[in-house]
C-alpha cells in the first residue's frame, strides 16, 4: 500500500489545533443574519425528461448578494411529504445530468442538486474581488474574509435548504446533505452552519485543514493557494487568516447531525490527514469508511452504505 501521508494508526488520532480567529462565531452569525434578510425566491420550472415515477424541474433561487443559483429538482410522483437530499458538486464541476438523481427519487427522496456560483454550471457570481488571484477560484478575494469567494459559496449552499423547503411536498424535518470532494466540503460546512440537516454524507471532502492540505497535496486545486503564495509570499499570514474562517477544521465541532464520510489513503488531492483532522473533531454520531487503495474518486462500494444511512435517518 503506497502511502504518502501519515500511517493509519496516527491518522485515527490526528487532532491538530484549531485556527479559529476570536471573531469566528460572530463572523458566521453576522453572515447568516445578512443572508436571512433576502427572500430565497425559488422558481421551479417543469422540464420534460424521459422518466417514469419522477418529475423534474429546473430551479433558480437567490444566493448571496445577488447571485442566481441554478439547480435540478427531482421529485417523486405523489403528494409527499417526502424526505429531501441536497447535492453539492465537485470543484470546477456542475450539477451535471438529471439521470444521476433518479435513483434517489425512485427511492422516495426529493433531490435538489445545485450549481456552485461561477463554476461550470449555470449559477452566476456577481461578486467583485479586490486584488489579483491565480487560475481557479481558491484565491478569489483571499486577502479578506469579507470578500473571499467561499463566503458566498457557503451561504448559497445553506440557502439551498431554504429553496427545497419551499416545496409543499417536502418534509423540512427530514433533510440530508451530500456531495463528493468540494461537494463533500460544502456538505460539512452546511451541516455546521445550519441545524436543519439530520444527515450529512460527505465523500472524500475538500475544504478541510487547509494548511496541511496545501503542504501535502500533489494536484490542484489546493495547489492554487501555493501558486498564489509563490507570487506574493509577503501575504502568507493574511492568506491563512482568511482561510481559517472557511476551514472545516474550525467548523466541524458545530456539526450535530449524523455523518457518514469516506477517505482514500492514496488520495493526493484531498490528503487523508486533512480528512481525518476534520472527522476527528465532529462530535455527532459518525462513521468513516477507510479505503486503503483508493485515490480521489467515487467509491462504488459506498453506495449501499449511503442508502442504508439515508433510509435510517430520513425515512422515519
Amino acid at each position: 500500500m503506497a502511502l504518502y501521508d501519515k500511517p493509519l494508526e496516527e491518522l485515527v488520532v490526528y487532532t491538530p489545533p484549531l485556527t479559529r480567529e476570536p471573531d469566528f462565531a460572530a463572523f458566521w452569525a453576522r453572515t447568516l443574519q445578512e443572508s436571512s434578510r433576502t427572500p430565497v425566491n425559488a422558481r421551479f420550472r417543469p422540464i420534460e425528461y424521459p422518466t417514469f415515477g419522477a418529475q423534474v424541474y429546473e430551479v433558480y433561487y437567490e444566493g448571496w448578494r445577488g447571485a442566481q443559483i441554478c439547480g435540478w429538482y427531482v421529485q417523486p410522483e405523489g403528494d409527499g411529504p417526502f424526505p429531501a437530499l441536497v447535492q453539492y458538486h465537485g470543484y470546477s464541476g456542475s450539477k451535471m445530468d438529471v439521470y444521476r438523481y433518479l435513483m434517489w427519487a425512485l427511492q422516495g427522496y426529493a433531490v435538489l442538486a445545485v450549481d456552485v456560483r461561477g463554476q461550470s454550471g449555470n449559477s452566476t457570481d456577481p461578486a467583485c474581488y479586490t486584488g489579483g488571484h491565480v487560475s481557479g477560484w481558491m484565491t478569489l478575494g483571499i486577502m479578506d474574509p469579507e470578500e473571499y469567494y467561499y463566503r458566498g459559496v457557503y451561504v448559497d449552499c445553506v440557502r439551498a435548504l431554504d429553496a427545497v423547503c419551499s416545496r409543499p411536498e417536502v418534509d423540512g424535518t427530514r433533510l440530508g446533505v451530500m456531495g463528493m470532494s468540494q461537494g463533500g466540503g460544502l456538505t460539512l460546512a452546511v451541516a455546521a452552519l445550519d441545524d436543519r440537516p439530520v444527515l450529512a454524507m460527505p465523500e472524500m471532502p475538500y475544504l478541510c485543514h487547509f494548511k496541511r492540505a496545501v503542504d501535502m497535496a500533489m494536484r490542484n486545486p489546493y495547489l492554487e493557494i501555493a501558486d498564489y503564495l509563490r507570487r506574493w509570499p509577503e501575504r502568507e499570514e493574511q492568506v491563512w487568516r482568511t482561510l481559517s474562517y472557511f476551514d472545516n477544521l474550525n467548523l466541524a465541532d458545530r456539526i450535530r447531525c449524523p455523518v457518514l464520510m469516506d477517505v482514500g489513503l492514496k488520495d493526493d488531492i484531498c490528503p487523508p490527514s486533512s480528512v481525518f483532522a476534520v472527522y476527528n473533531r465532529i462530535p455527532a454520531p459518525k462513521e468513516l469508511k477507510v479505503f486503503p487503495y483508493h485515490n480521489h474518486e467515487v467509491v462504488e462500494a459506498l453506495w449501499e452504505d449511503k442508502l442504508r444511512w439515508a433510509h435510517r435517518y430520513l425515512r422515519r
